[in-house]
């Protein structure tokens, strides 16, 4: 499946949108797709829009890695983030990956993402976030979003919120490189492809955004 353009800048805000709840999208992205293999690709929702809960492989061990937001990357269609993405997995020993981001609207350059977050869409995608947990009985997270987390304020509170979900599914929180000065994870794109991953105290980092 081919992904939409080399590079997404947002058409208009999410909140002009008609928000898909990620149940529904879900549902739909489980059927059987023209467009790509349904049997080893979860695309939710399953064409390419505003904005994306998860891109992931199917499998029965996956790894969670949560970037900032969605770009242009589609089933079979990897760019070179998610390539990186899927083979510090497999070299942890994970056999697939689910990856879903702090917020999800599309923008391959943060600094276009909108100024104010849209509350539904935020809602939808922590849907996501507790749906992906439940996929393993102890399911592992990698936070990856590098430093630009900074760039929007609400992105701390999509933290927060994500942190207290993972609480309920005893998430395991990992990073992979080295951290910045101020303690946020390393970006996957210029790792090492056997990067290891290294326990997380994500709480205390949320805590202090």
């Amino acid at each position: 499946m081919k992904g939409g353009p080399a590079v997404h800048i947002p058409g208009c805000l999410t909140t002009e949108l008609e928000i898909q709840p990620f149940e529904a999208a879900l549902a739909a992205a489980q059927a059987p797709s023209p467009d790509y293999d349904a049997s080893r690709w979860l695309y939710v929702p399953n064409t390419y829009r505003e904005y994306r809960y998860i891109l992931a492989t199917r499998g029965e061990r996956p790894l969670i890695c949560v970037g900032v937001n969605p770009s242009t990357a589609a089933p079979g269609a990897l760019d070179p983030t998610l390539q990186s993405v899927e083979r510090v997995a497999r070299g942890n020993g994970y056999d697939s990956f689910i990856m879903f981001n702090v917020y999800a609207q599309r923008a391959t350059r943060p600094k276009d993402m909108e100024r104010e977050m849209n509350e539904a869409l935020h809602r939808e995608n922590m849907a996501a976030f507790a749906w992906a947990l439940g996929q393993s009985a102890e399911p592992g997270v990698w936070c990856a979003w590098g430093t630009v987390i900074e760039q929007r304020p609400y992105l701390a509170r999509c933290v927060r919120d994500m942190v207290d979900i993972g609480r309920r599914y005893g998430a395991r929180w990992f990073t992979a490189g080295a951290r910045s000065k101020k303690g946020h994870p390393h970006h996957p794109l210029y790792l090492r492809s056997d990067s290891t991953l290294d326990p997380f105290d994500a709480a205390s980092y949320a805590a202090g955004l």
